[in-house]
């Protein structure tokens, strides 16, 4: 019995021993297998037979039209007939000045006399002001449109205006009315108030009337601190109907021009802006202040109160038609003392024009004592007489 217990123990640690080194001996197919090498395979795959297009359509060919001969040209029995049309058409082609109304308020560079030279300078530089409407150069064969007003202003009585786009219907031009009378050589000077886009602004002005009974010039400029000057100048001939241009000029800070060729009724500008048609009367924006005082000098008991008086003002862009009517006497409390005045206000004509009052001196030979410009943003400049002397 015991030495089957033995056998069975000797057996059984046998068999332990066995396990034990059986489970913790690497063999050698128990080593990891390495990864086998991948082997490429290639499949086929089916594609799509194409759509078949369908085929272009061509586009029409176009049709050839054979290019219409040149008329031949006119025989002699056929030229007259021809420049009576030119002449028939050439009106048309040269619209009065007065119906060509600015497509732009006036800036500062428009002011008569230059009294928005100090808004302009505020402004660093003024805005340019969209040109009237020119008329366009005629055909070489067509003759210049005749100007459809003589040399004197179109005044109209207090009961009846004038109407700028027909001045025929009211214009005065009887054969007994006064030659104007040209003031004296003159020296005027001005303080200037002003608003240039919410600034407010003060300057002084000077205006400088000079002729020799056969030629004038006029200059006025203004200056202002820090903000600037600006001069405008007016140079032409003195005759029985008063003052004749014939070149305006603008400077601030280049110089702009305006030629007047009376002899063709037409001005020209140094601007890029189309020439216009004006008539003999027409004015500059410094002189037309001159002569509308000349005018009231010449017949004072004539313009009464609502009196209109109808010019046609040219700036260093563009031409219009200006009225101007008699507000009364007014005696004005200025730098240079009481004066005794005559006012007038320019009627707009449109919502953008500027509003233009004036006072003229008798005392001055109707020389502008007081000059005030409005625009139509409320921005205005404000001209007061401080002295008087002599070239």
């Amino acid at each position: 019995m015991r030495p089957r217990r033995t056998l069975v123990l000797v057996t059984a640690l046998v068999l332990a021993l066995h396990w034990l080194v059986l489970s913790h001996w690497p063999l050698a197919w128990n080593r990891p297998v390495q990864p086998a090498d991948r082997v490429l395979s290639a499949r086929s795959i089916a594609v799509a037979p194409p759509t078949a297009t369908p085929a272009p359509t061509l586009a029409p060919r176009p049709v050839v039209r054979e290019k219409p001969r040149p008329p031949p040209n006119p025989t002699a029995a056929t030229a007259p007939q021809a420049q009576a049309q030119a002449q028939a058409q050439a009106p048309q082609a040269l619209p009065d000045a007065e119906a060509a109304p600015a497509a732009a308020p006036d800036g500062a560079s428009e002011a008569g006399i230059g009294l928005a030279m100090a808004t302009a300078a505020a402004n660093t530089a003024a805005t340019p002001e969209a040109p009237a409407t020119a008329a366009p150069d005629p055909p070489a064969s067509a003759p210049l449109a005749a100007p459809a007003q003589d040399a004197r202003a179109d005044i109209g009585p207090p009961d009846g205006g004038v109407d700028a786009d027909a001045p025929d219907a009211t214009v005065d031009r009887s054969d007994t009315t006064p030659a104007p009378v040209i003031p004296v050589p003159t020296r005027l000077a001005y303080e200037v108030s002003g608003q240039a886009r919410q600034f407010t602004y003060s300057a002084r002005a000077e205006l400088l009337w000079q002729h020799d009974g056969s030629r004038y010039e006029a200059r006025q400029e203004i200056r202002a601190f820090l903000l600037g000057a600006r001069a405008q100048s007016s140079v032409g001939r003195i005759t029985p109907q008063g003052l004749r241009p014939e070149r305006f000029s603008d400077r601030a800070r280049s110089e702009q021009v305006a030629h007047f060729d009376h002899d063709r009724g037409r001005v020209s500008f140094s601007a890029s802006t189309p020439e216009a048609a004006v008539d003999p009367g027409a004015q500059d924006r410094l002189s037309i202040f001159i002569q509308l005082g000349a005018l009231l000098a010449a017949d004072p008991g004539r313009f009464v109160p609502g009196t209109e008086i109808t010019l046609t003002s040219v700036s260093a862009r563009s031409a219009d038609r200006w009225t101007f009517t008699v507000e009364g006497p007014e005696t004005l409390d200025l730098p240079a003392g009481p004066t005794p005045t005559l006012k007038l206000q320019r009627r707009p004509r449109h919502g953008h024009d500027q509003r233009a009052e004036l006072w003229l001196a008798p005392a001055l030979g109707h020389l502008p004592a007081r000059i005030r410009l409005t625009q139509a943003n409320g921005d205005y400049a404000d001209l007061r007489l401080r002295s008087s002397s002599a070239p």
